[in-house]
């Protein structure tokens, strides 16, 4: 229900995608199967699977909405690129969407463990992994825990370090400031509060694209979670990981993204052996259809996949 916060959890959901007049052309012809599973600590993760072929794993990253993402604007092109021609398996994180949003646990170490139960669930031997966001420090921990199921590692717009972890005044204080914003202004109708999220994620978004965006972060999750998330991927350091990774990597990363800066991308590349790094023309965290980067991202990922 809109603007009420209201969510309903069924056992399994099957949902079309109803392509609006932009949406991929793939779109007509996947359907998205929603199952649950259980973590160590009794959380029940929301997955979906979609589409045929050899898989792909994309881990969780900050905020996301499996039924939503599904017919969003800012998402579905992506969903749907991947999942063309490809079994993708996506899954809801803690606290968030539609897995289980009271949980006391919200840690760094919980959303690796969650990736082990959507993996162990779907009862995959041998996989490409797909990171985003903070979802590529979840997803580098778990090819260097599982180097026998990982067999290609892409990331895109990550860290390796947190923004309390990278040694600067600046993102420290920008990290507290963003904190005090969703303590005060998440949850309101209004969505001025929000919009400063949205302004960093799709500065290049258009109206549909930023509403759409808007109205994720107010579904997605209650207020609390949202300041709990944020400081458990404020905290992230992968570090001393990223040379243990054996997978072929492939890292992307946007030249202006306003979320987690260039440098930290290449930092990522540099550490991880042999890895290859791609520079992208733009400044959207969340890469949008328009954006004339988006053909080389979806070539790239397509061309290291079949490799």
């Amino acid at each position: 229900m809109a603007r009420k916060g209201i969510r309903f959890v069924g056992d399994v959901r099957e949902t079309d995608a109803t392509p609006a007049s932009n949406a991929a052309p793939a779109a007509g012809r996947l359907r998205q199967q929603i199952q649950f599973c259980t973590a160590p600590d009794g959380v029940r993760i929301a997955y979906a699977d979609v589409g045929q072929g050899s898989p792909l794993i994309k881990a969780a990253n900050w905020l996301s909405h499996l039924e939503y993402d599904w017919q969003s604007p800012v998402w579905r092109h992506l969903l749907h690129a991947l999942a063309d021609n490809r079994r993708l398996v996506r899954y809801d994180a803690r606290g968030n969407g539609l897995s289980d949003w009271q949980v006391d646990d919200i840690s760094f170490e919980a959303f690796v463990r969650d990736l082990e139960s959507v993996v162990e669930a779907i009862g995959l031997r041998r996989f490409p992994l797909m990171g985003m966001s903070q979802g590529c420090a979840v997803s580098v921990a778990y090819a260097v825990r599982h180097p026998e199921r990982v067999s290609h590692l892409v990331l895109y717009g990550g860290y390796a370090r947190g923004k309390r972890r990278r040694g600067s005044s600046q993102d420290m204080e920008q990290s507290d400031a963003l904190l005090t914003l969703m303590r005060q202004g998440w949850g309101q109708e209004n969505p001025a509060f929000r919009q400063i999220f949205t302004s960093l994620f799709i500065p290049g978004g258009t109206a549909e694209q930023m509403q759409w965006f808007n109205d994720l972060q107010r579904i997605t999750t209650s207020p609390e979670n949202a300041v709990r998330i944020r400081q458990a991927v404020d905290d992230i350091d992968v570090s001393e990981l990223l040379r243990q990774v054996k997978a072929p990597t492939l890292v992307l990363h946007c030249r202006n993204d306003a979320v987690h800066p260039f440098d930290e991308g290449r930092r990522l590349a540099a550490g991880i052996p042999g890895a290859r790094f791609v520079a992208l023309e733009g400044s959207n965290h969340v890469i949008l259809e328009s954006d004339p980067a988006w053909p080389r991202f979806i070539e790239e990922i397509g061309n290291f996949l079949r490799a």
